[in-house]
């Protein structure tokens, strides 16, 4: 694998933006978050942007955000993304790696959590195996947004023995709805 550095930015930077929004497009190349909310929630303290980068190249960047009291917090991953021409070599998990580390680090995380499209391709079932491979546990509730054609399901990873993954996910979309919430608030 490549040799990374990995960096947390908590305040815009349009110049570092500028280097790994095509990362960001190629994976989600509708529905996302514009840059217009993104830059918000950093600039509001509510969300946190992360690269991944090799020899000054941006190769993967995150977005991620913060739910719970501190006794219960929980790491929400809302995006990650690796450079299409590099997925598959393990930048991925490099990446959910140096989150953890963070999020244990600076927030003293007890999880993460991801909301994955719940359909039944083979593109949603290898992006399913690629989060359970990283040791988060699908849950079977399927949570359909109003405003959203896909539906989805919580994915968690527990990081210490009291985090509980609950049977059938519904509760972890409390967490990601607050957070959500909080990202389209204008202010």
């Amino acid at each position: 694998m490549l040799e990374l550095e990995f960096t947390t930015i908590v305040e815009w930077d349009e110049a570092l933006w500028a280097r790994m929004e095509r990362i960001y497009h190629e994976a989600f190349p509708s529905g996302a978050k514009t840059k217009a909310i993104l830059r918000n929630m950093l600039n509001r303290g509510i969300g946190y942007l992360h690269m991944g980068m090799h020899q000054g190249e941006v190769v993967a960047m995150a977005f991620t955000g913060l739910e719970g009291k501190a006794a219960n917090r929980i790491l929400i991953i809302d995006y990650l993304a690796v450079e299409q021409k590099l997925r598959g070599s393990g930048i991925g998990s490099w990446m959910l790696e140096q989150l953890r580390a963070w999020g244990l680090r600076e927030h003293g995380i007890k999880g993460m959590i991801i909301e994955a499209e719940s359909g039944k391709t083979e593109a949603h079932q290898e992006r399913i195996q690629f989060w359970q491979r990283n040791g988060f546990i699908l849950t079977s509730y399927v949570h359909q947004y109003r405003m959203v054609p896909e539906s989805y399901q919580a994915m968690m990873l527990p990081l210490d023995g009291s985090t509980h993954v609950p049977d059938d996910g519904e509760a972890l979309f409390h967490y990601i709805n607050a957070f959500h919430k909080v990202a389209y608030r204008k202010s």
